[in-house]
């Protein structure tokens, strides 16, 4: 099913069936399984039954397909799609144009195989680990042993034992390519379900605790606190999705108002009536980033937003109130990783 999505801010939208969800416009942050991600437009994201997606601005336009069944999947091909390893996996439609016809000309198509066909060979072209078909197979082999056993709290022994049909070297492809070991990526997906229960059941922390394999709770809450900087008790109040308040919208509104030309900490704790102390706990506990975080990604955003209208570098720098044409140059390709002048080229030249 093809659907249009204007996604209220901060609600979180669970994925009941594998979806893919691509970005028309807008801008700000999105968050998917507690990470945040920046610059989403024209980009489409492949999520699996279970992920949850959140919008931390009102500005986006989304296009939404469900696929109606599993049929599609029996092909391995298609896990490097929905199986996310690190970070949020997309398909960059900028650099797909079988991407941009499909969808241009089936905006309600029901036909879908086609969209996950183009956008598994997109990904395999992409190519974001630098692997061969085969390796990506072992590396997705991998991925589901992980997502199967993570609440058994295997040993490094057993880890090597069930992924043994890859061979020995399983473990080593893993960590060449991907630059966690199997032992942190079972740990990295230990955390996110163990955010899961605490944010989206009601369950005491001592049966999660037992759930995710910890025979201790103290030492369970020891282990999450050490990793998030709160308890799960904490992490619970602070996520609440339930019982959306008005200040990330708020914090929101100030930073699109005056990122131009306010970086200070302190003038958007002054705003909203608090402590810079207590605004920076807020927004991190909120929005799963930093307050600076999220001032330099609506200084990006607003940077590309204009380099795509053709301004000039020298006229964006001072817009964005750069005292000198370099420094917002050192600037862009610090948070993006490359210059203004290579990102106008590469506009142009697809």
């Amino acid at each position: 099913m093809v659907s249009k999505l204007l996604p209220e801010i901060d609600k979180v939208y669970f994925i009941n069936k594998y979806t893919l969800i691509h970005i028309l416009s807008g801008r700000g942050d999105i968050q998917v399984d507690f990470e945040n991600y920046a610059d989403w437009q024209d980009k489409a994201i492949y999520l699996e039954k279970g992920q949850y997606i959140k919008f931390l601005s009102d500005e986006f336009i989304v296009r939404k397909i469900e696929f109606p069944d599993e049929t599609m999947f029996r092909n391995k091909d298609v896990r490097v799609l929905f199986k996310h390893l690190i970070s949020l996996g997309y398909i960059d439609f900028n650099e797909c144009s079988d991407c941009q016809n499909f969808l241009n000309n089936s905006v309600f198509a029901e036909k879908t195989q086609q969209i996950i066909d183009i956008s598994s060979k997109q990904w395999y072209w992409q190519n974001p680990f630098k692997a061969s078909r085969d390796e990506y197979q072992i590396i997705f082999d991998v991925k589901e042993v992980i997502d199967k056993e993570f609440s058994n709290h295997l040993s490094n022994n057993d880890l090597v034992h069930l992924i043994s049909k890859n061979g020995i070297n399983a473990q080593a492809l893993v960590q060449q390519k991907i630059g966690l070991s199997i032992t942190k990526l079972l740990g990295k997906k230990r955390l996110v379900e163990s955010k899961r229960k605490i944010a989206f059941t009601n369950k005491n922390i001592q049966e999660i605790s037992y759930e995710m394999g910890y025979k201790d709770p103290a030492y369970f809450s020891r282990v999450f606190k050490n990793t998030t900087g709160n308890t799960p008790a904490e992490f619970r109040e602070g996520f609440d999705f339930e019982n959306r308040d008005i200040f990330v919208q708020d914090i929101i509104n100030l930073i699109q108002e005056h990122h131009k030309e306010q970086r200070a900490l302190e003038f958007y704790a002054e705003k909203m009536k608090l402590s810079v102390k207590t605004l920076s706990k807020k927004t991190r506990t909120k929005m799963n980033a930093s307050l600076g975080q999220l001032i330099r990604n609506e200084i990006i955003s607003t940077s590309k937003d204009l380099l795509n209208q053709g301004a000039s570098i020298k006229d964006i720098a001072f817009h964005l109130g750069f005292e000198e044409t370099n420094h917002f140059s050192q600037f862009f390709k610090n948070y993006t990783g490359s210059t203004p002048s290579n990102f106008k080229i590469k506009k142009y030249n697809f």
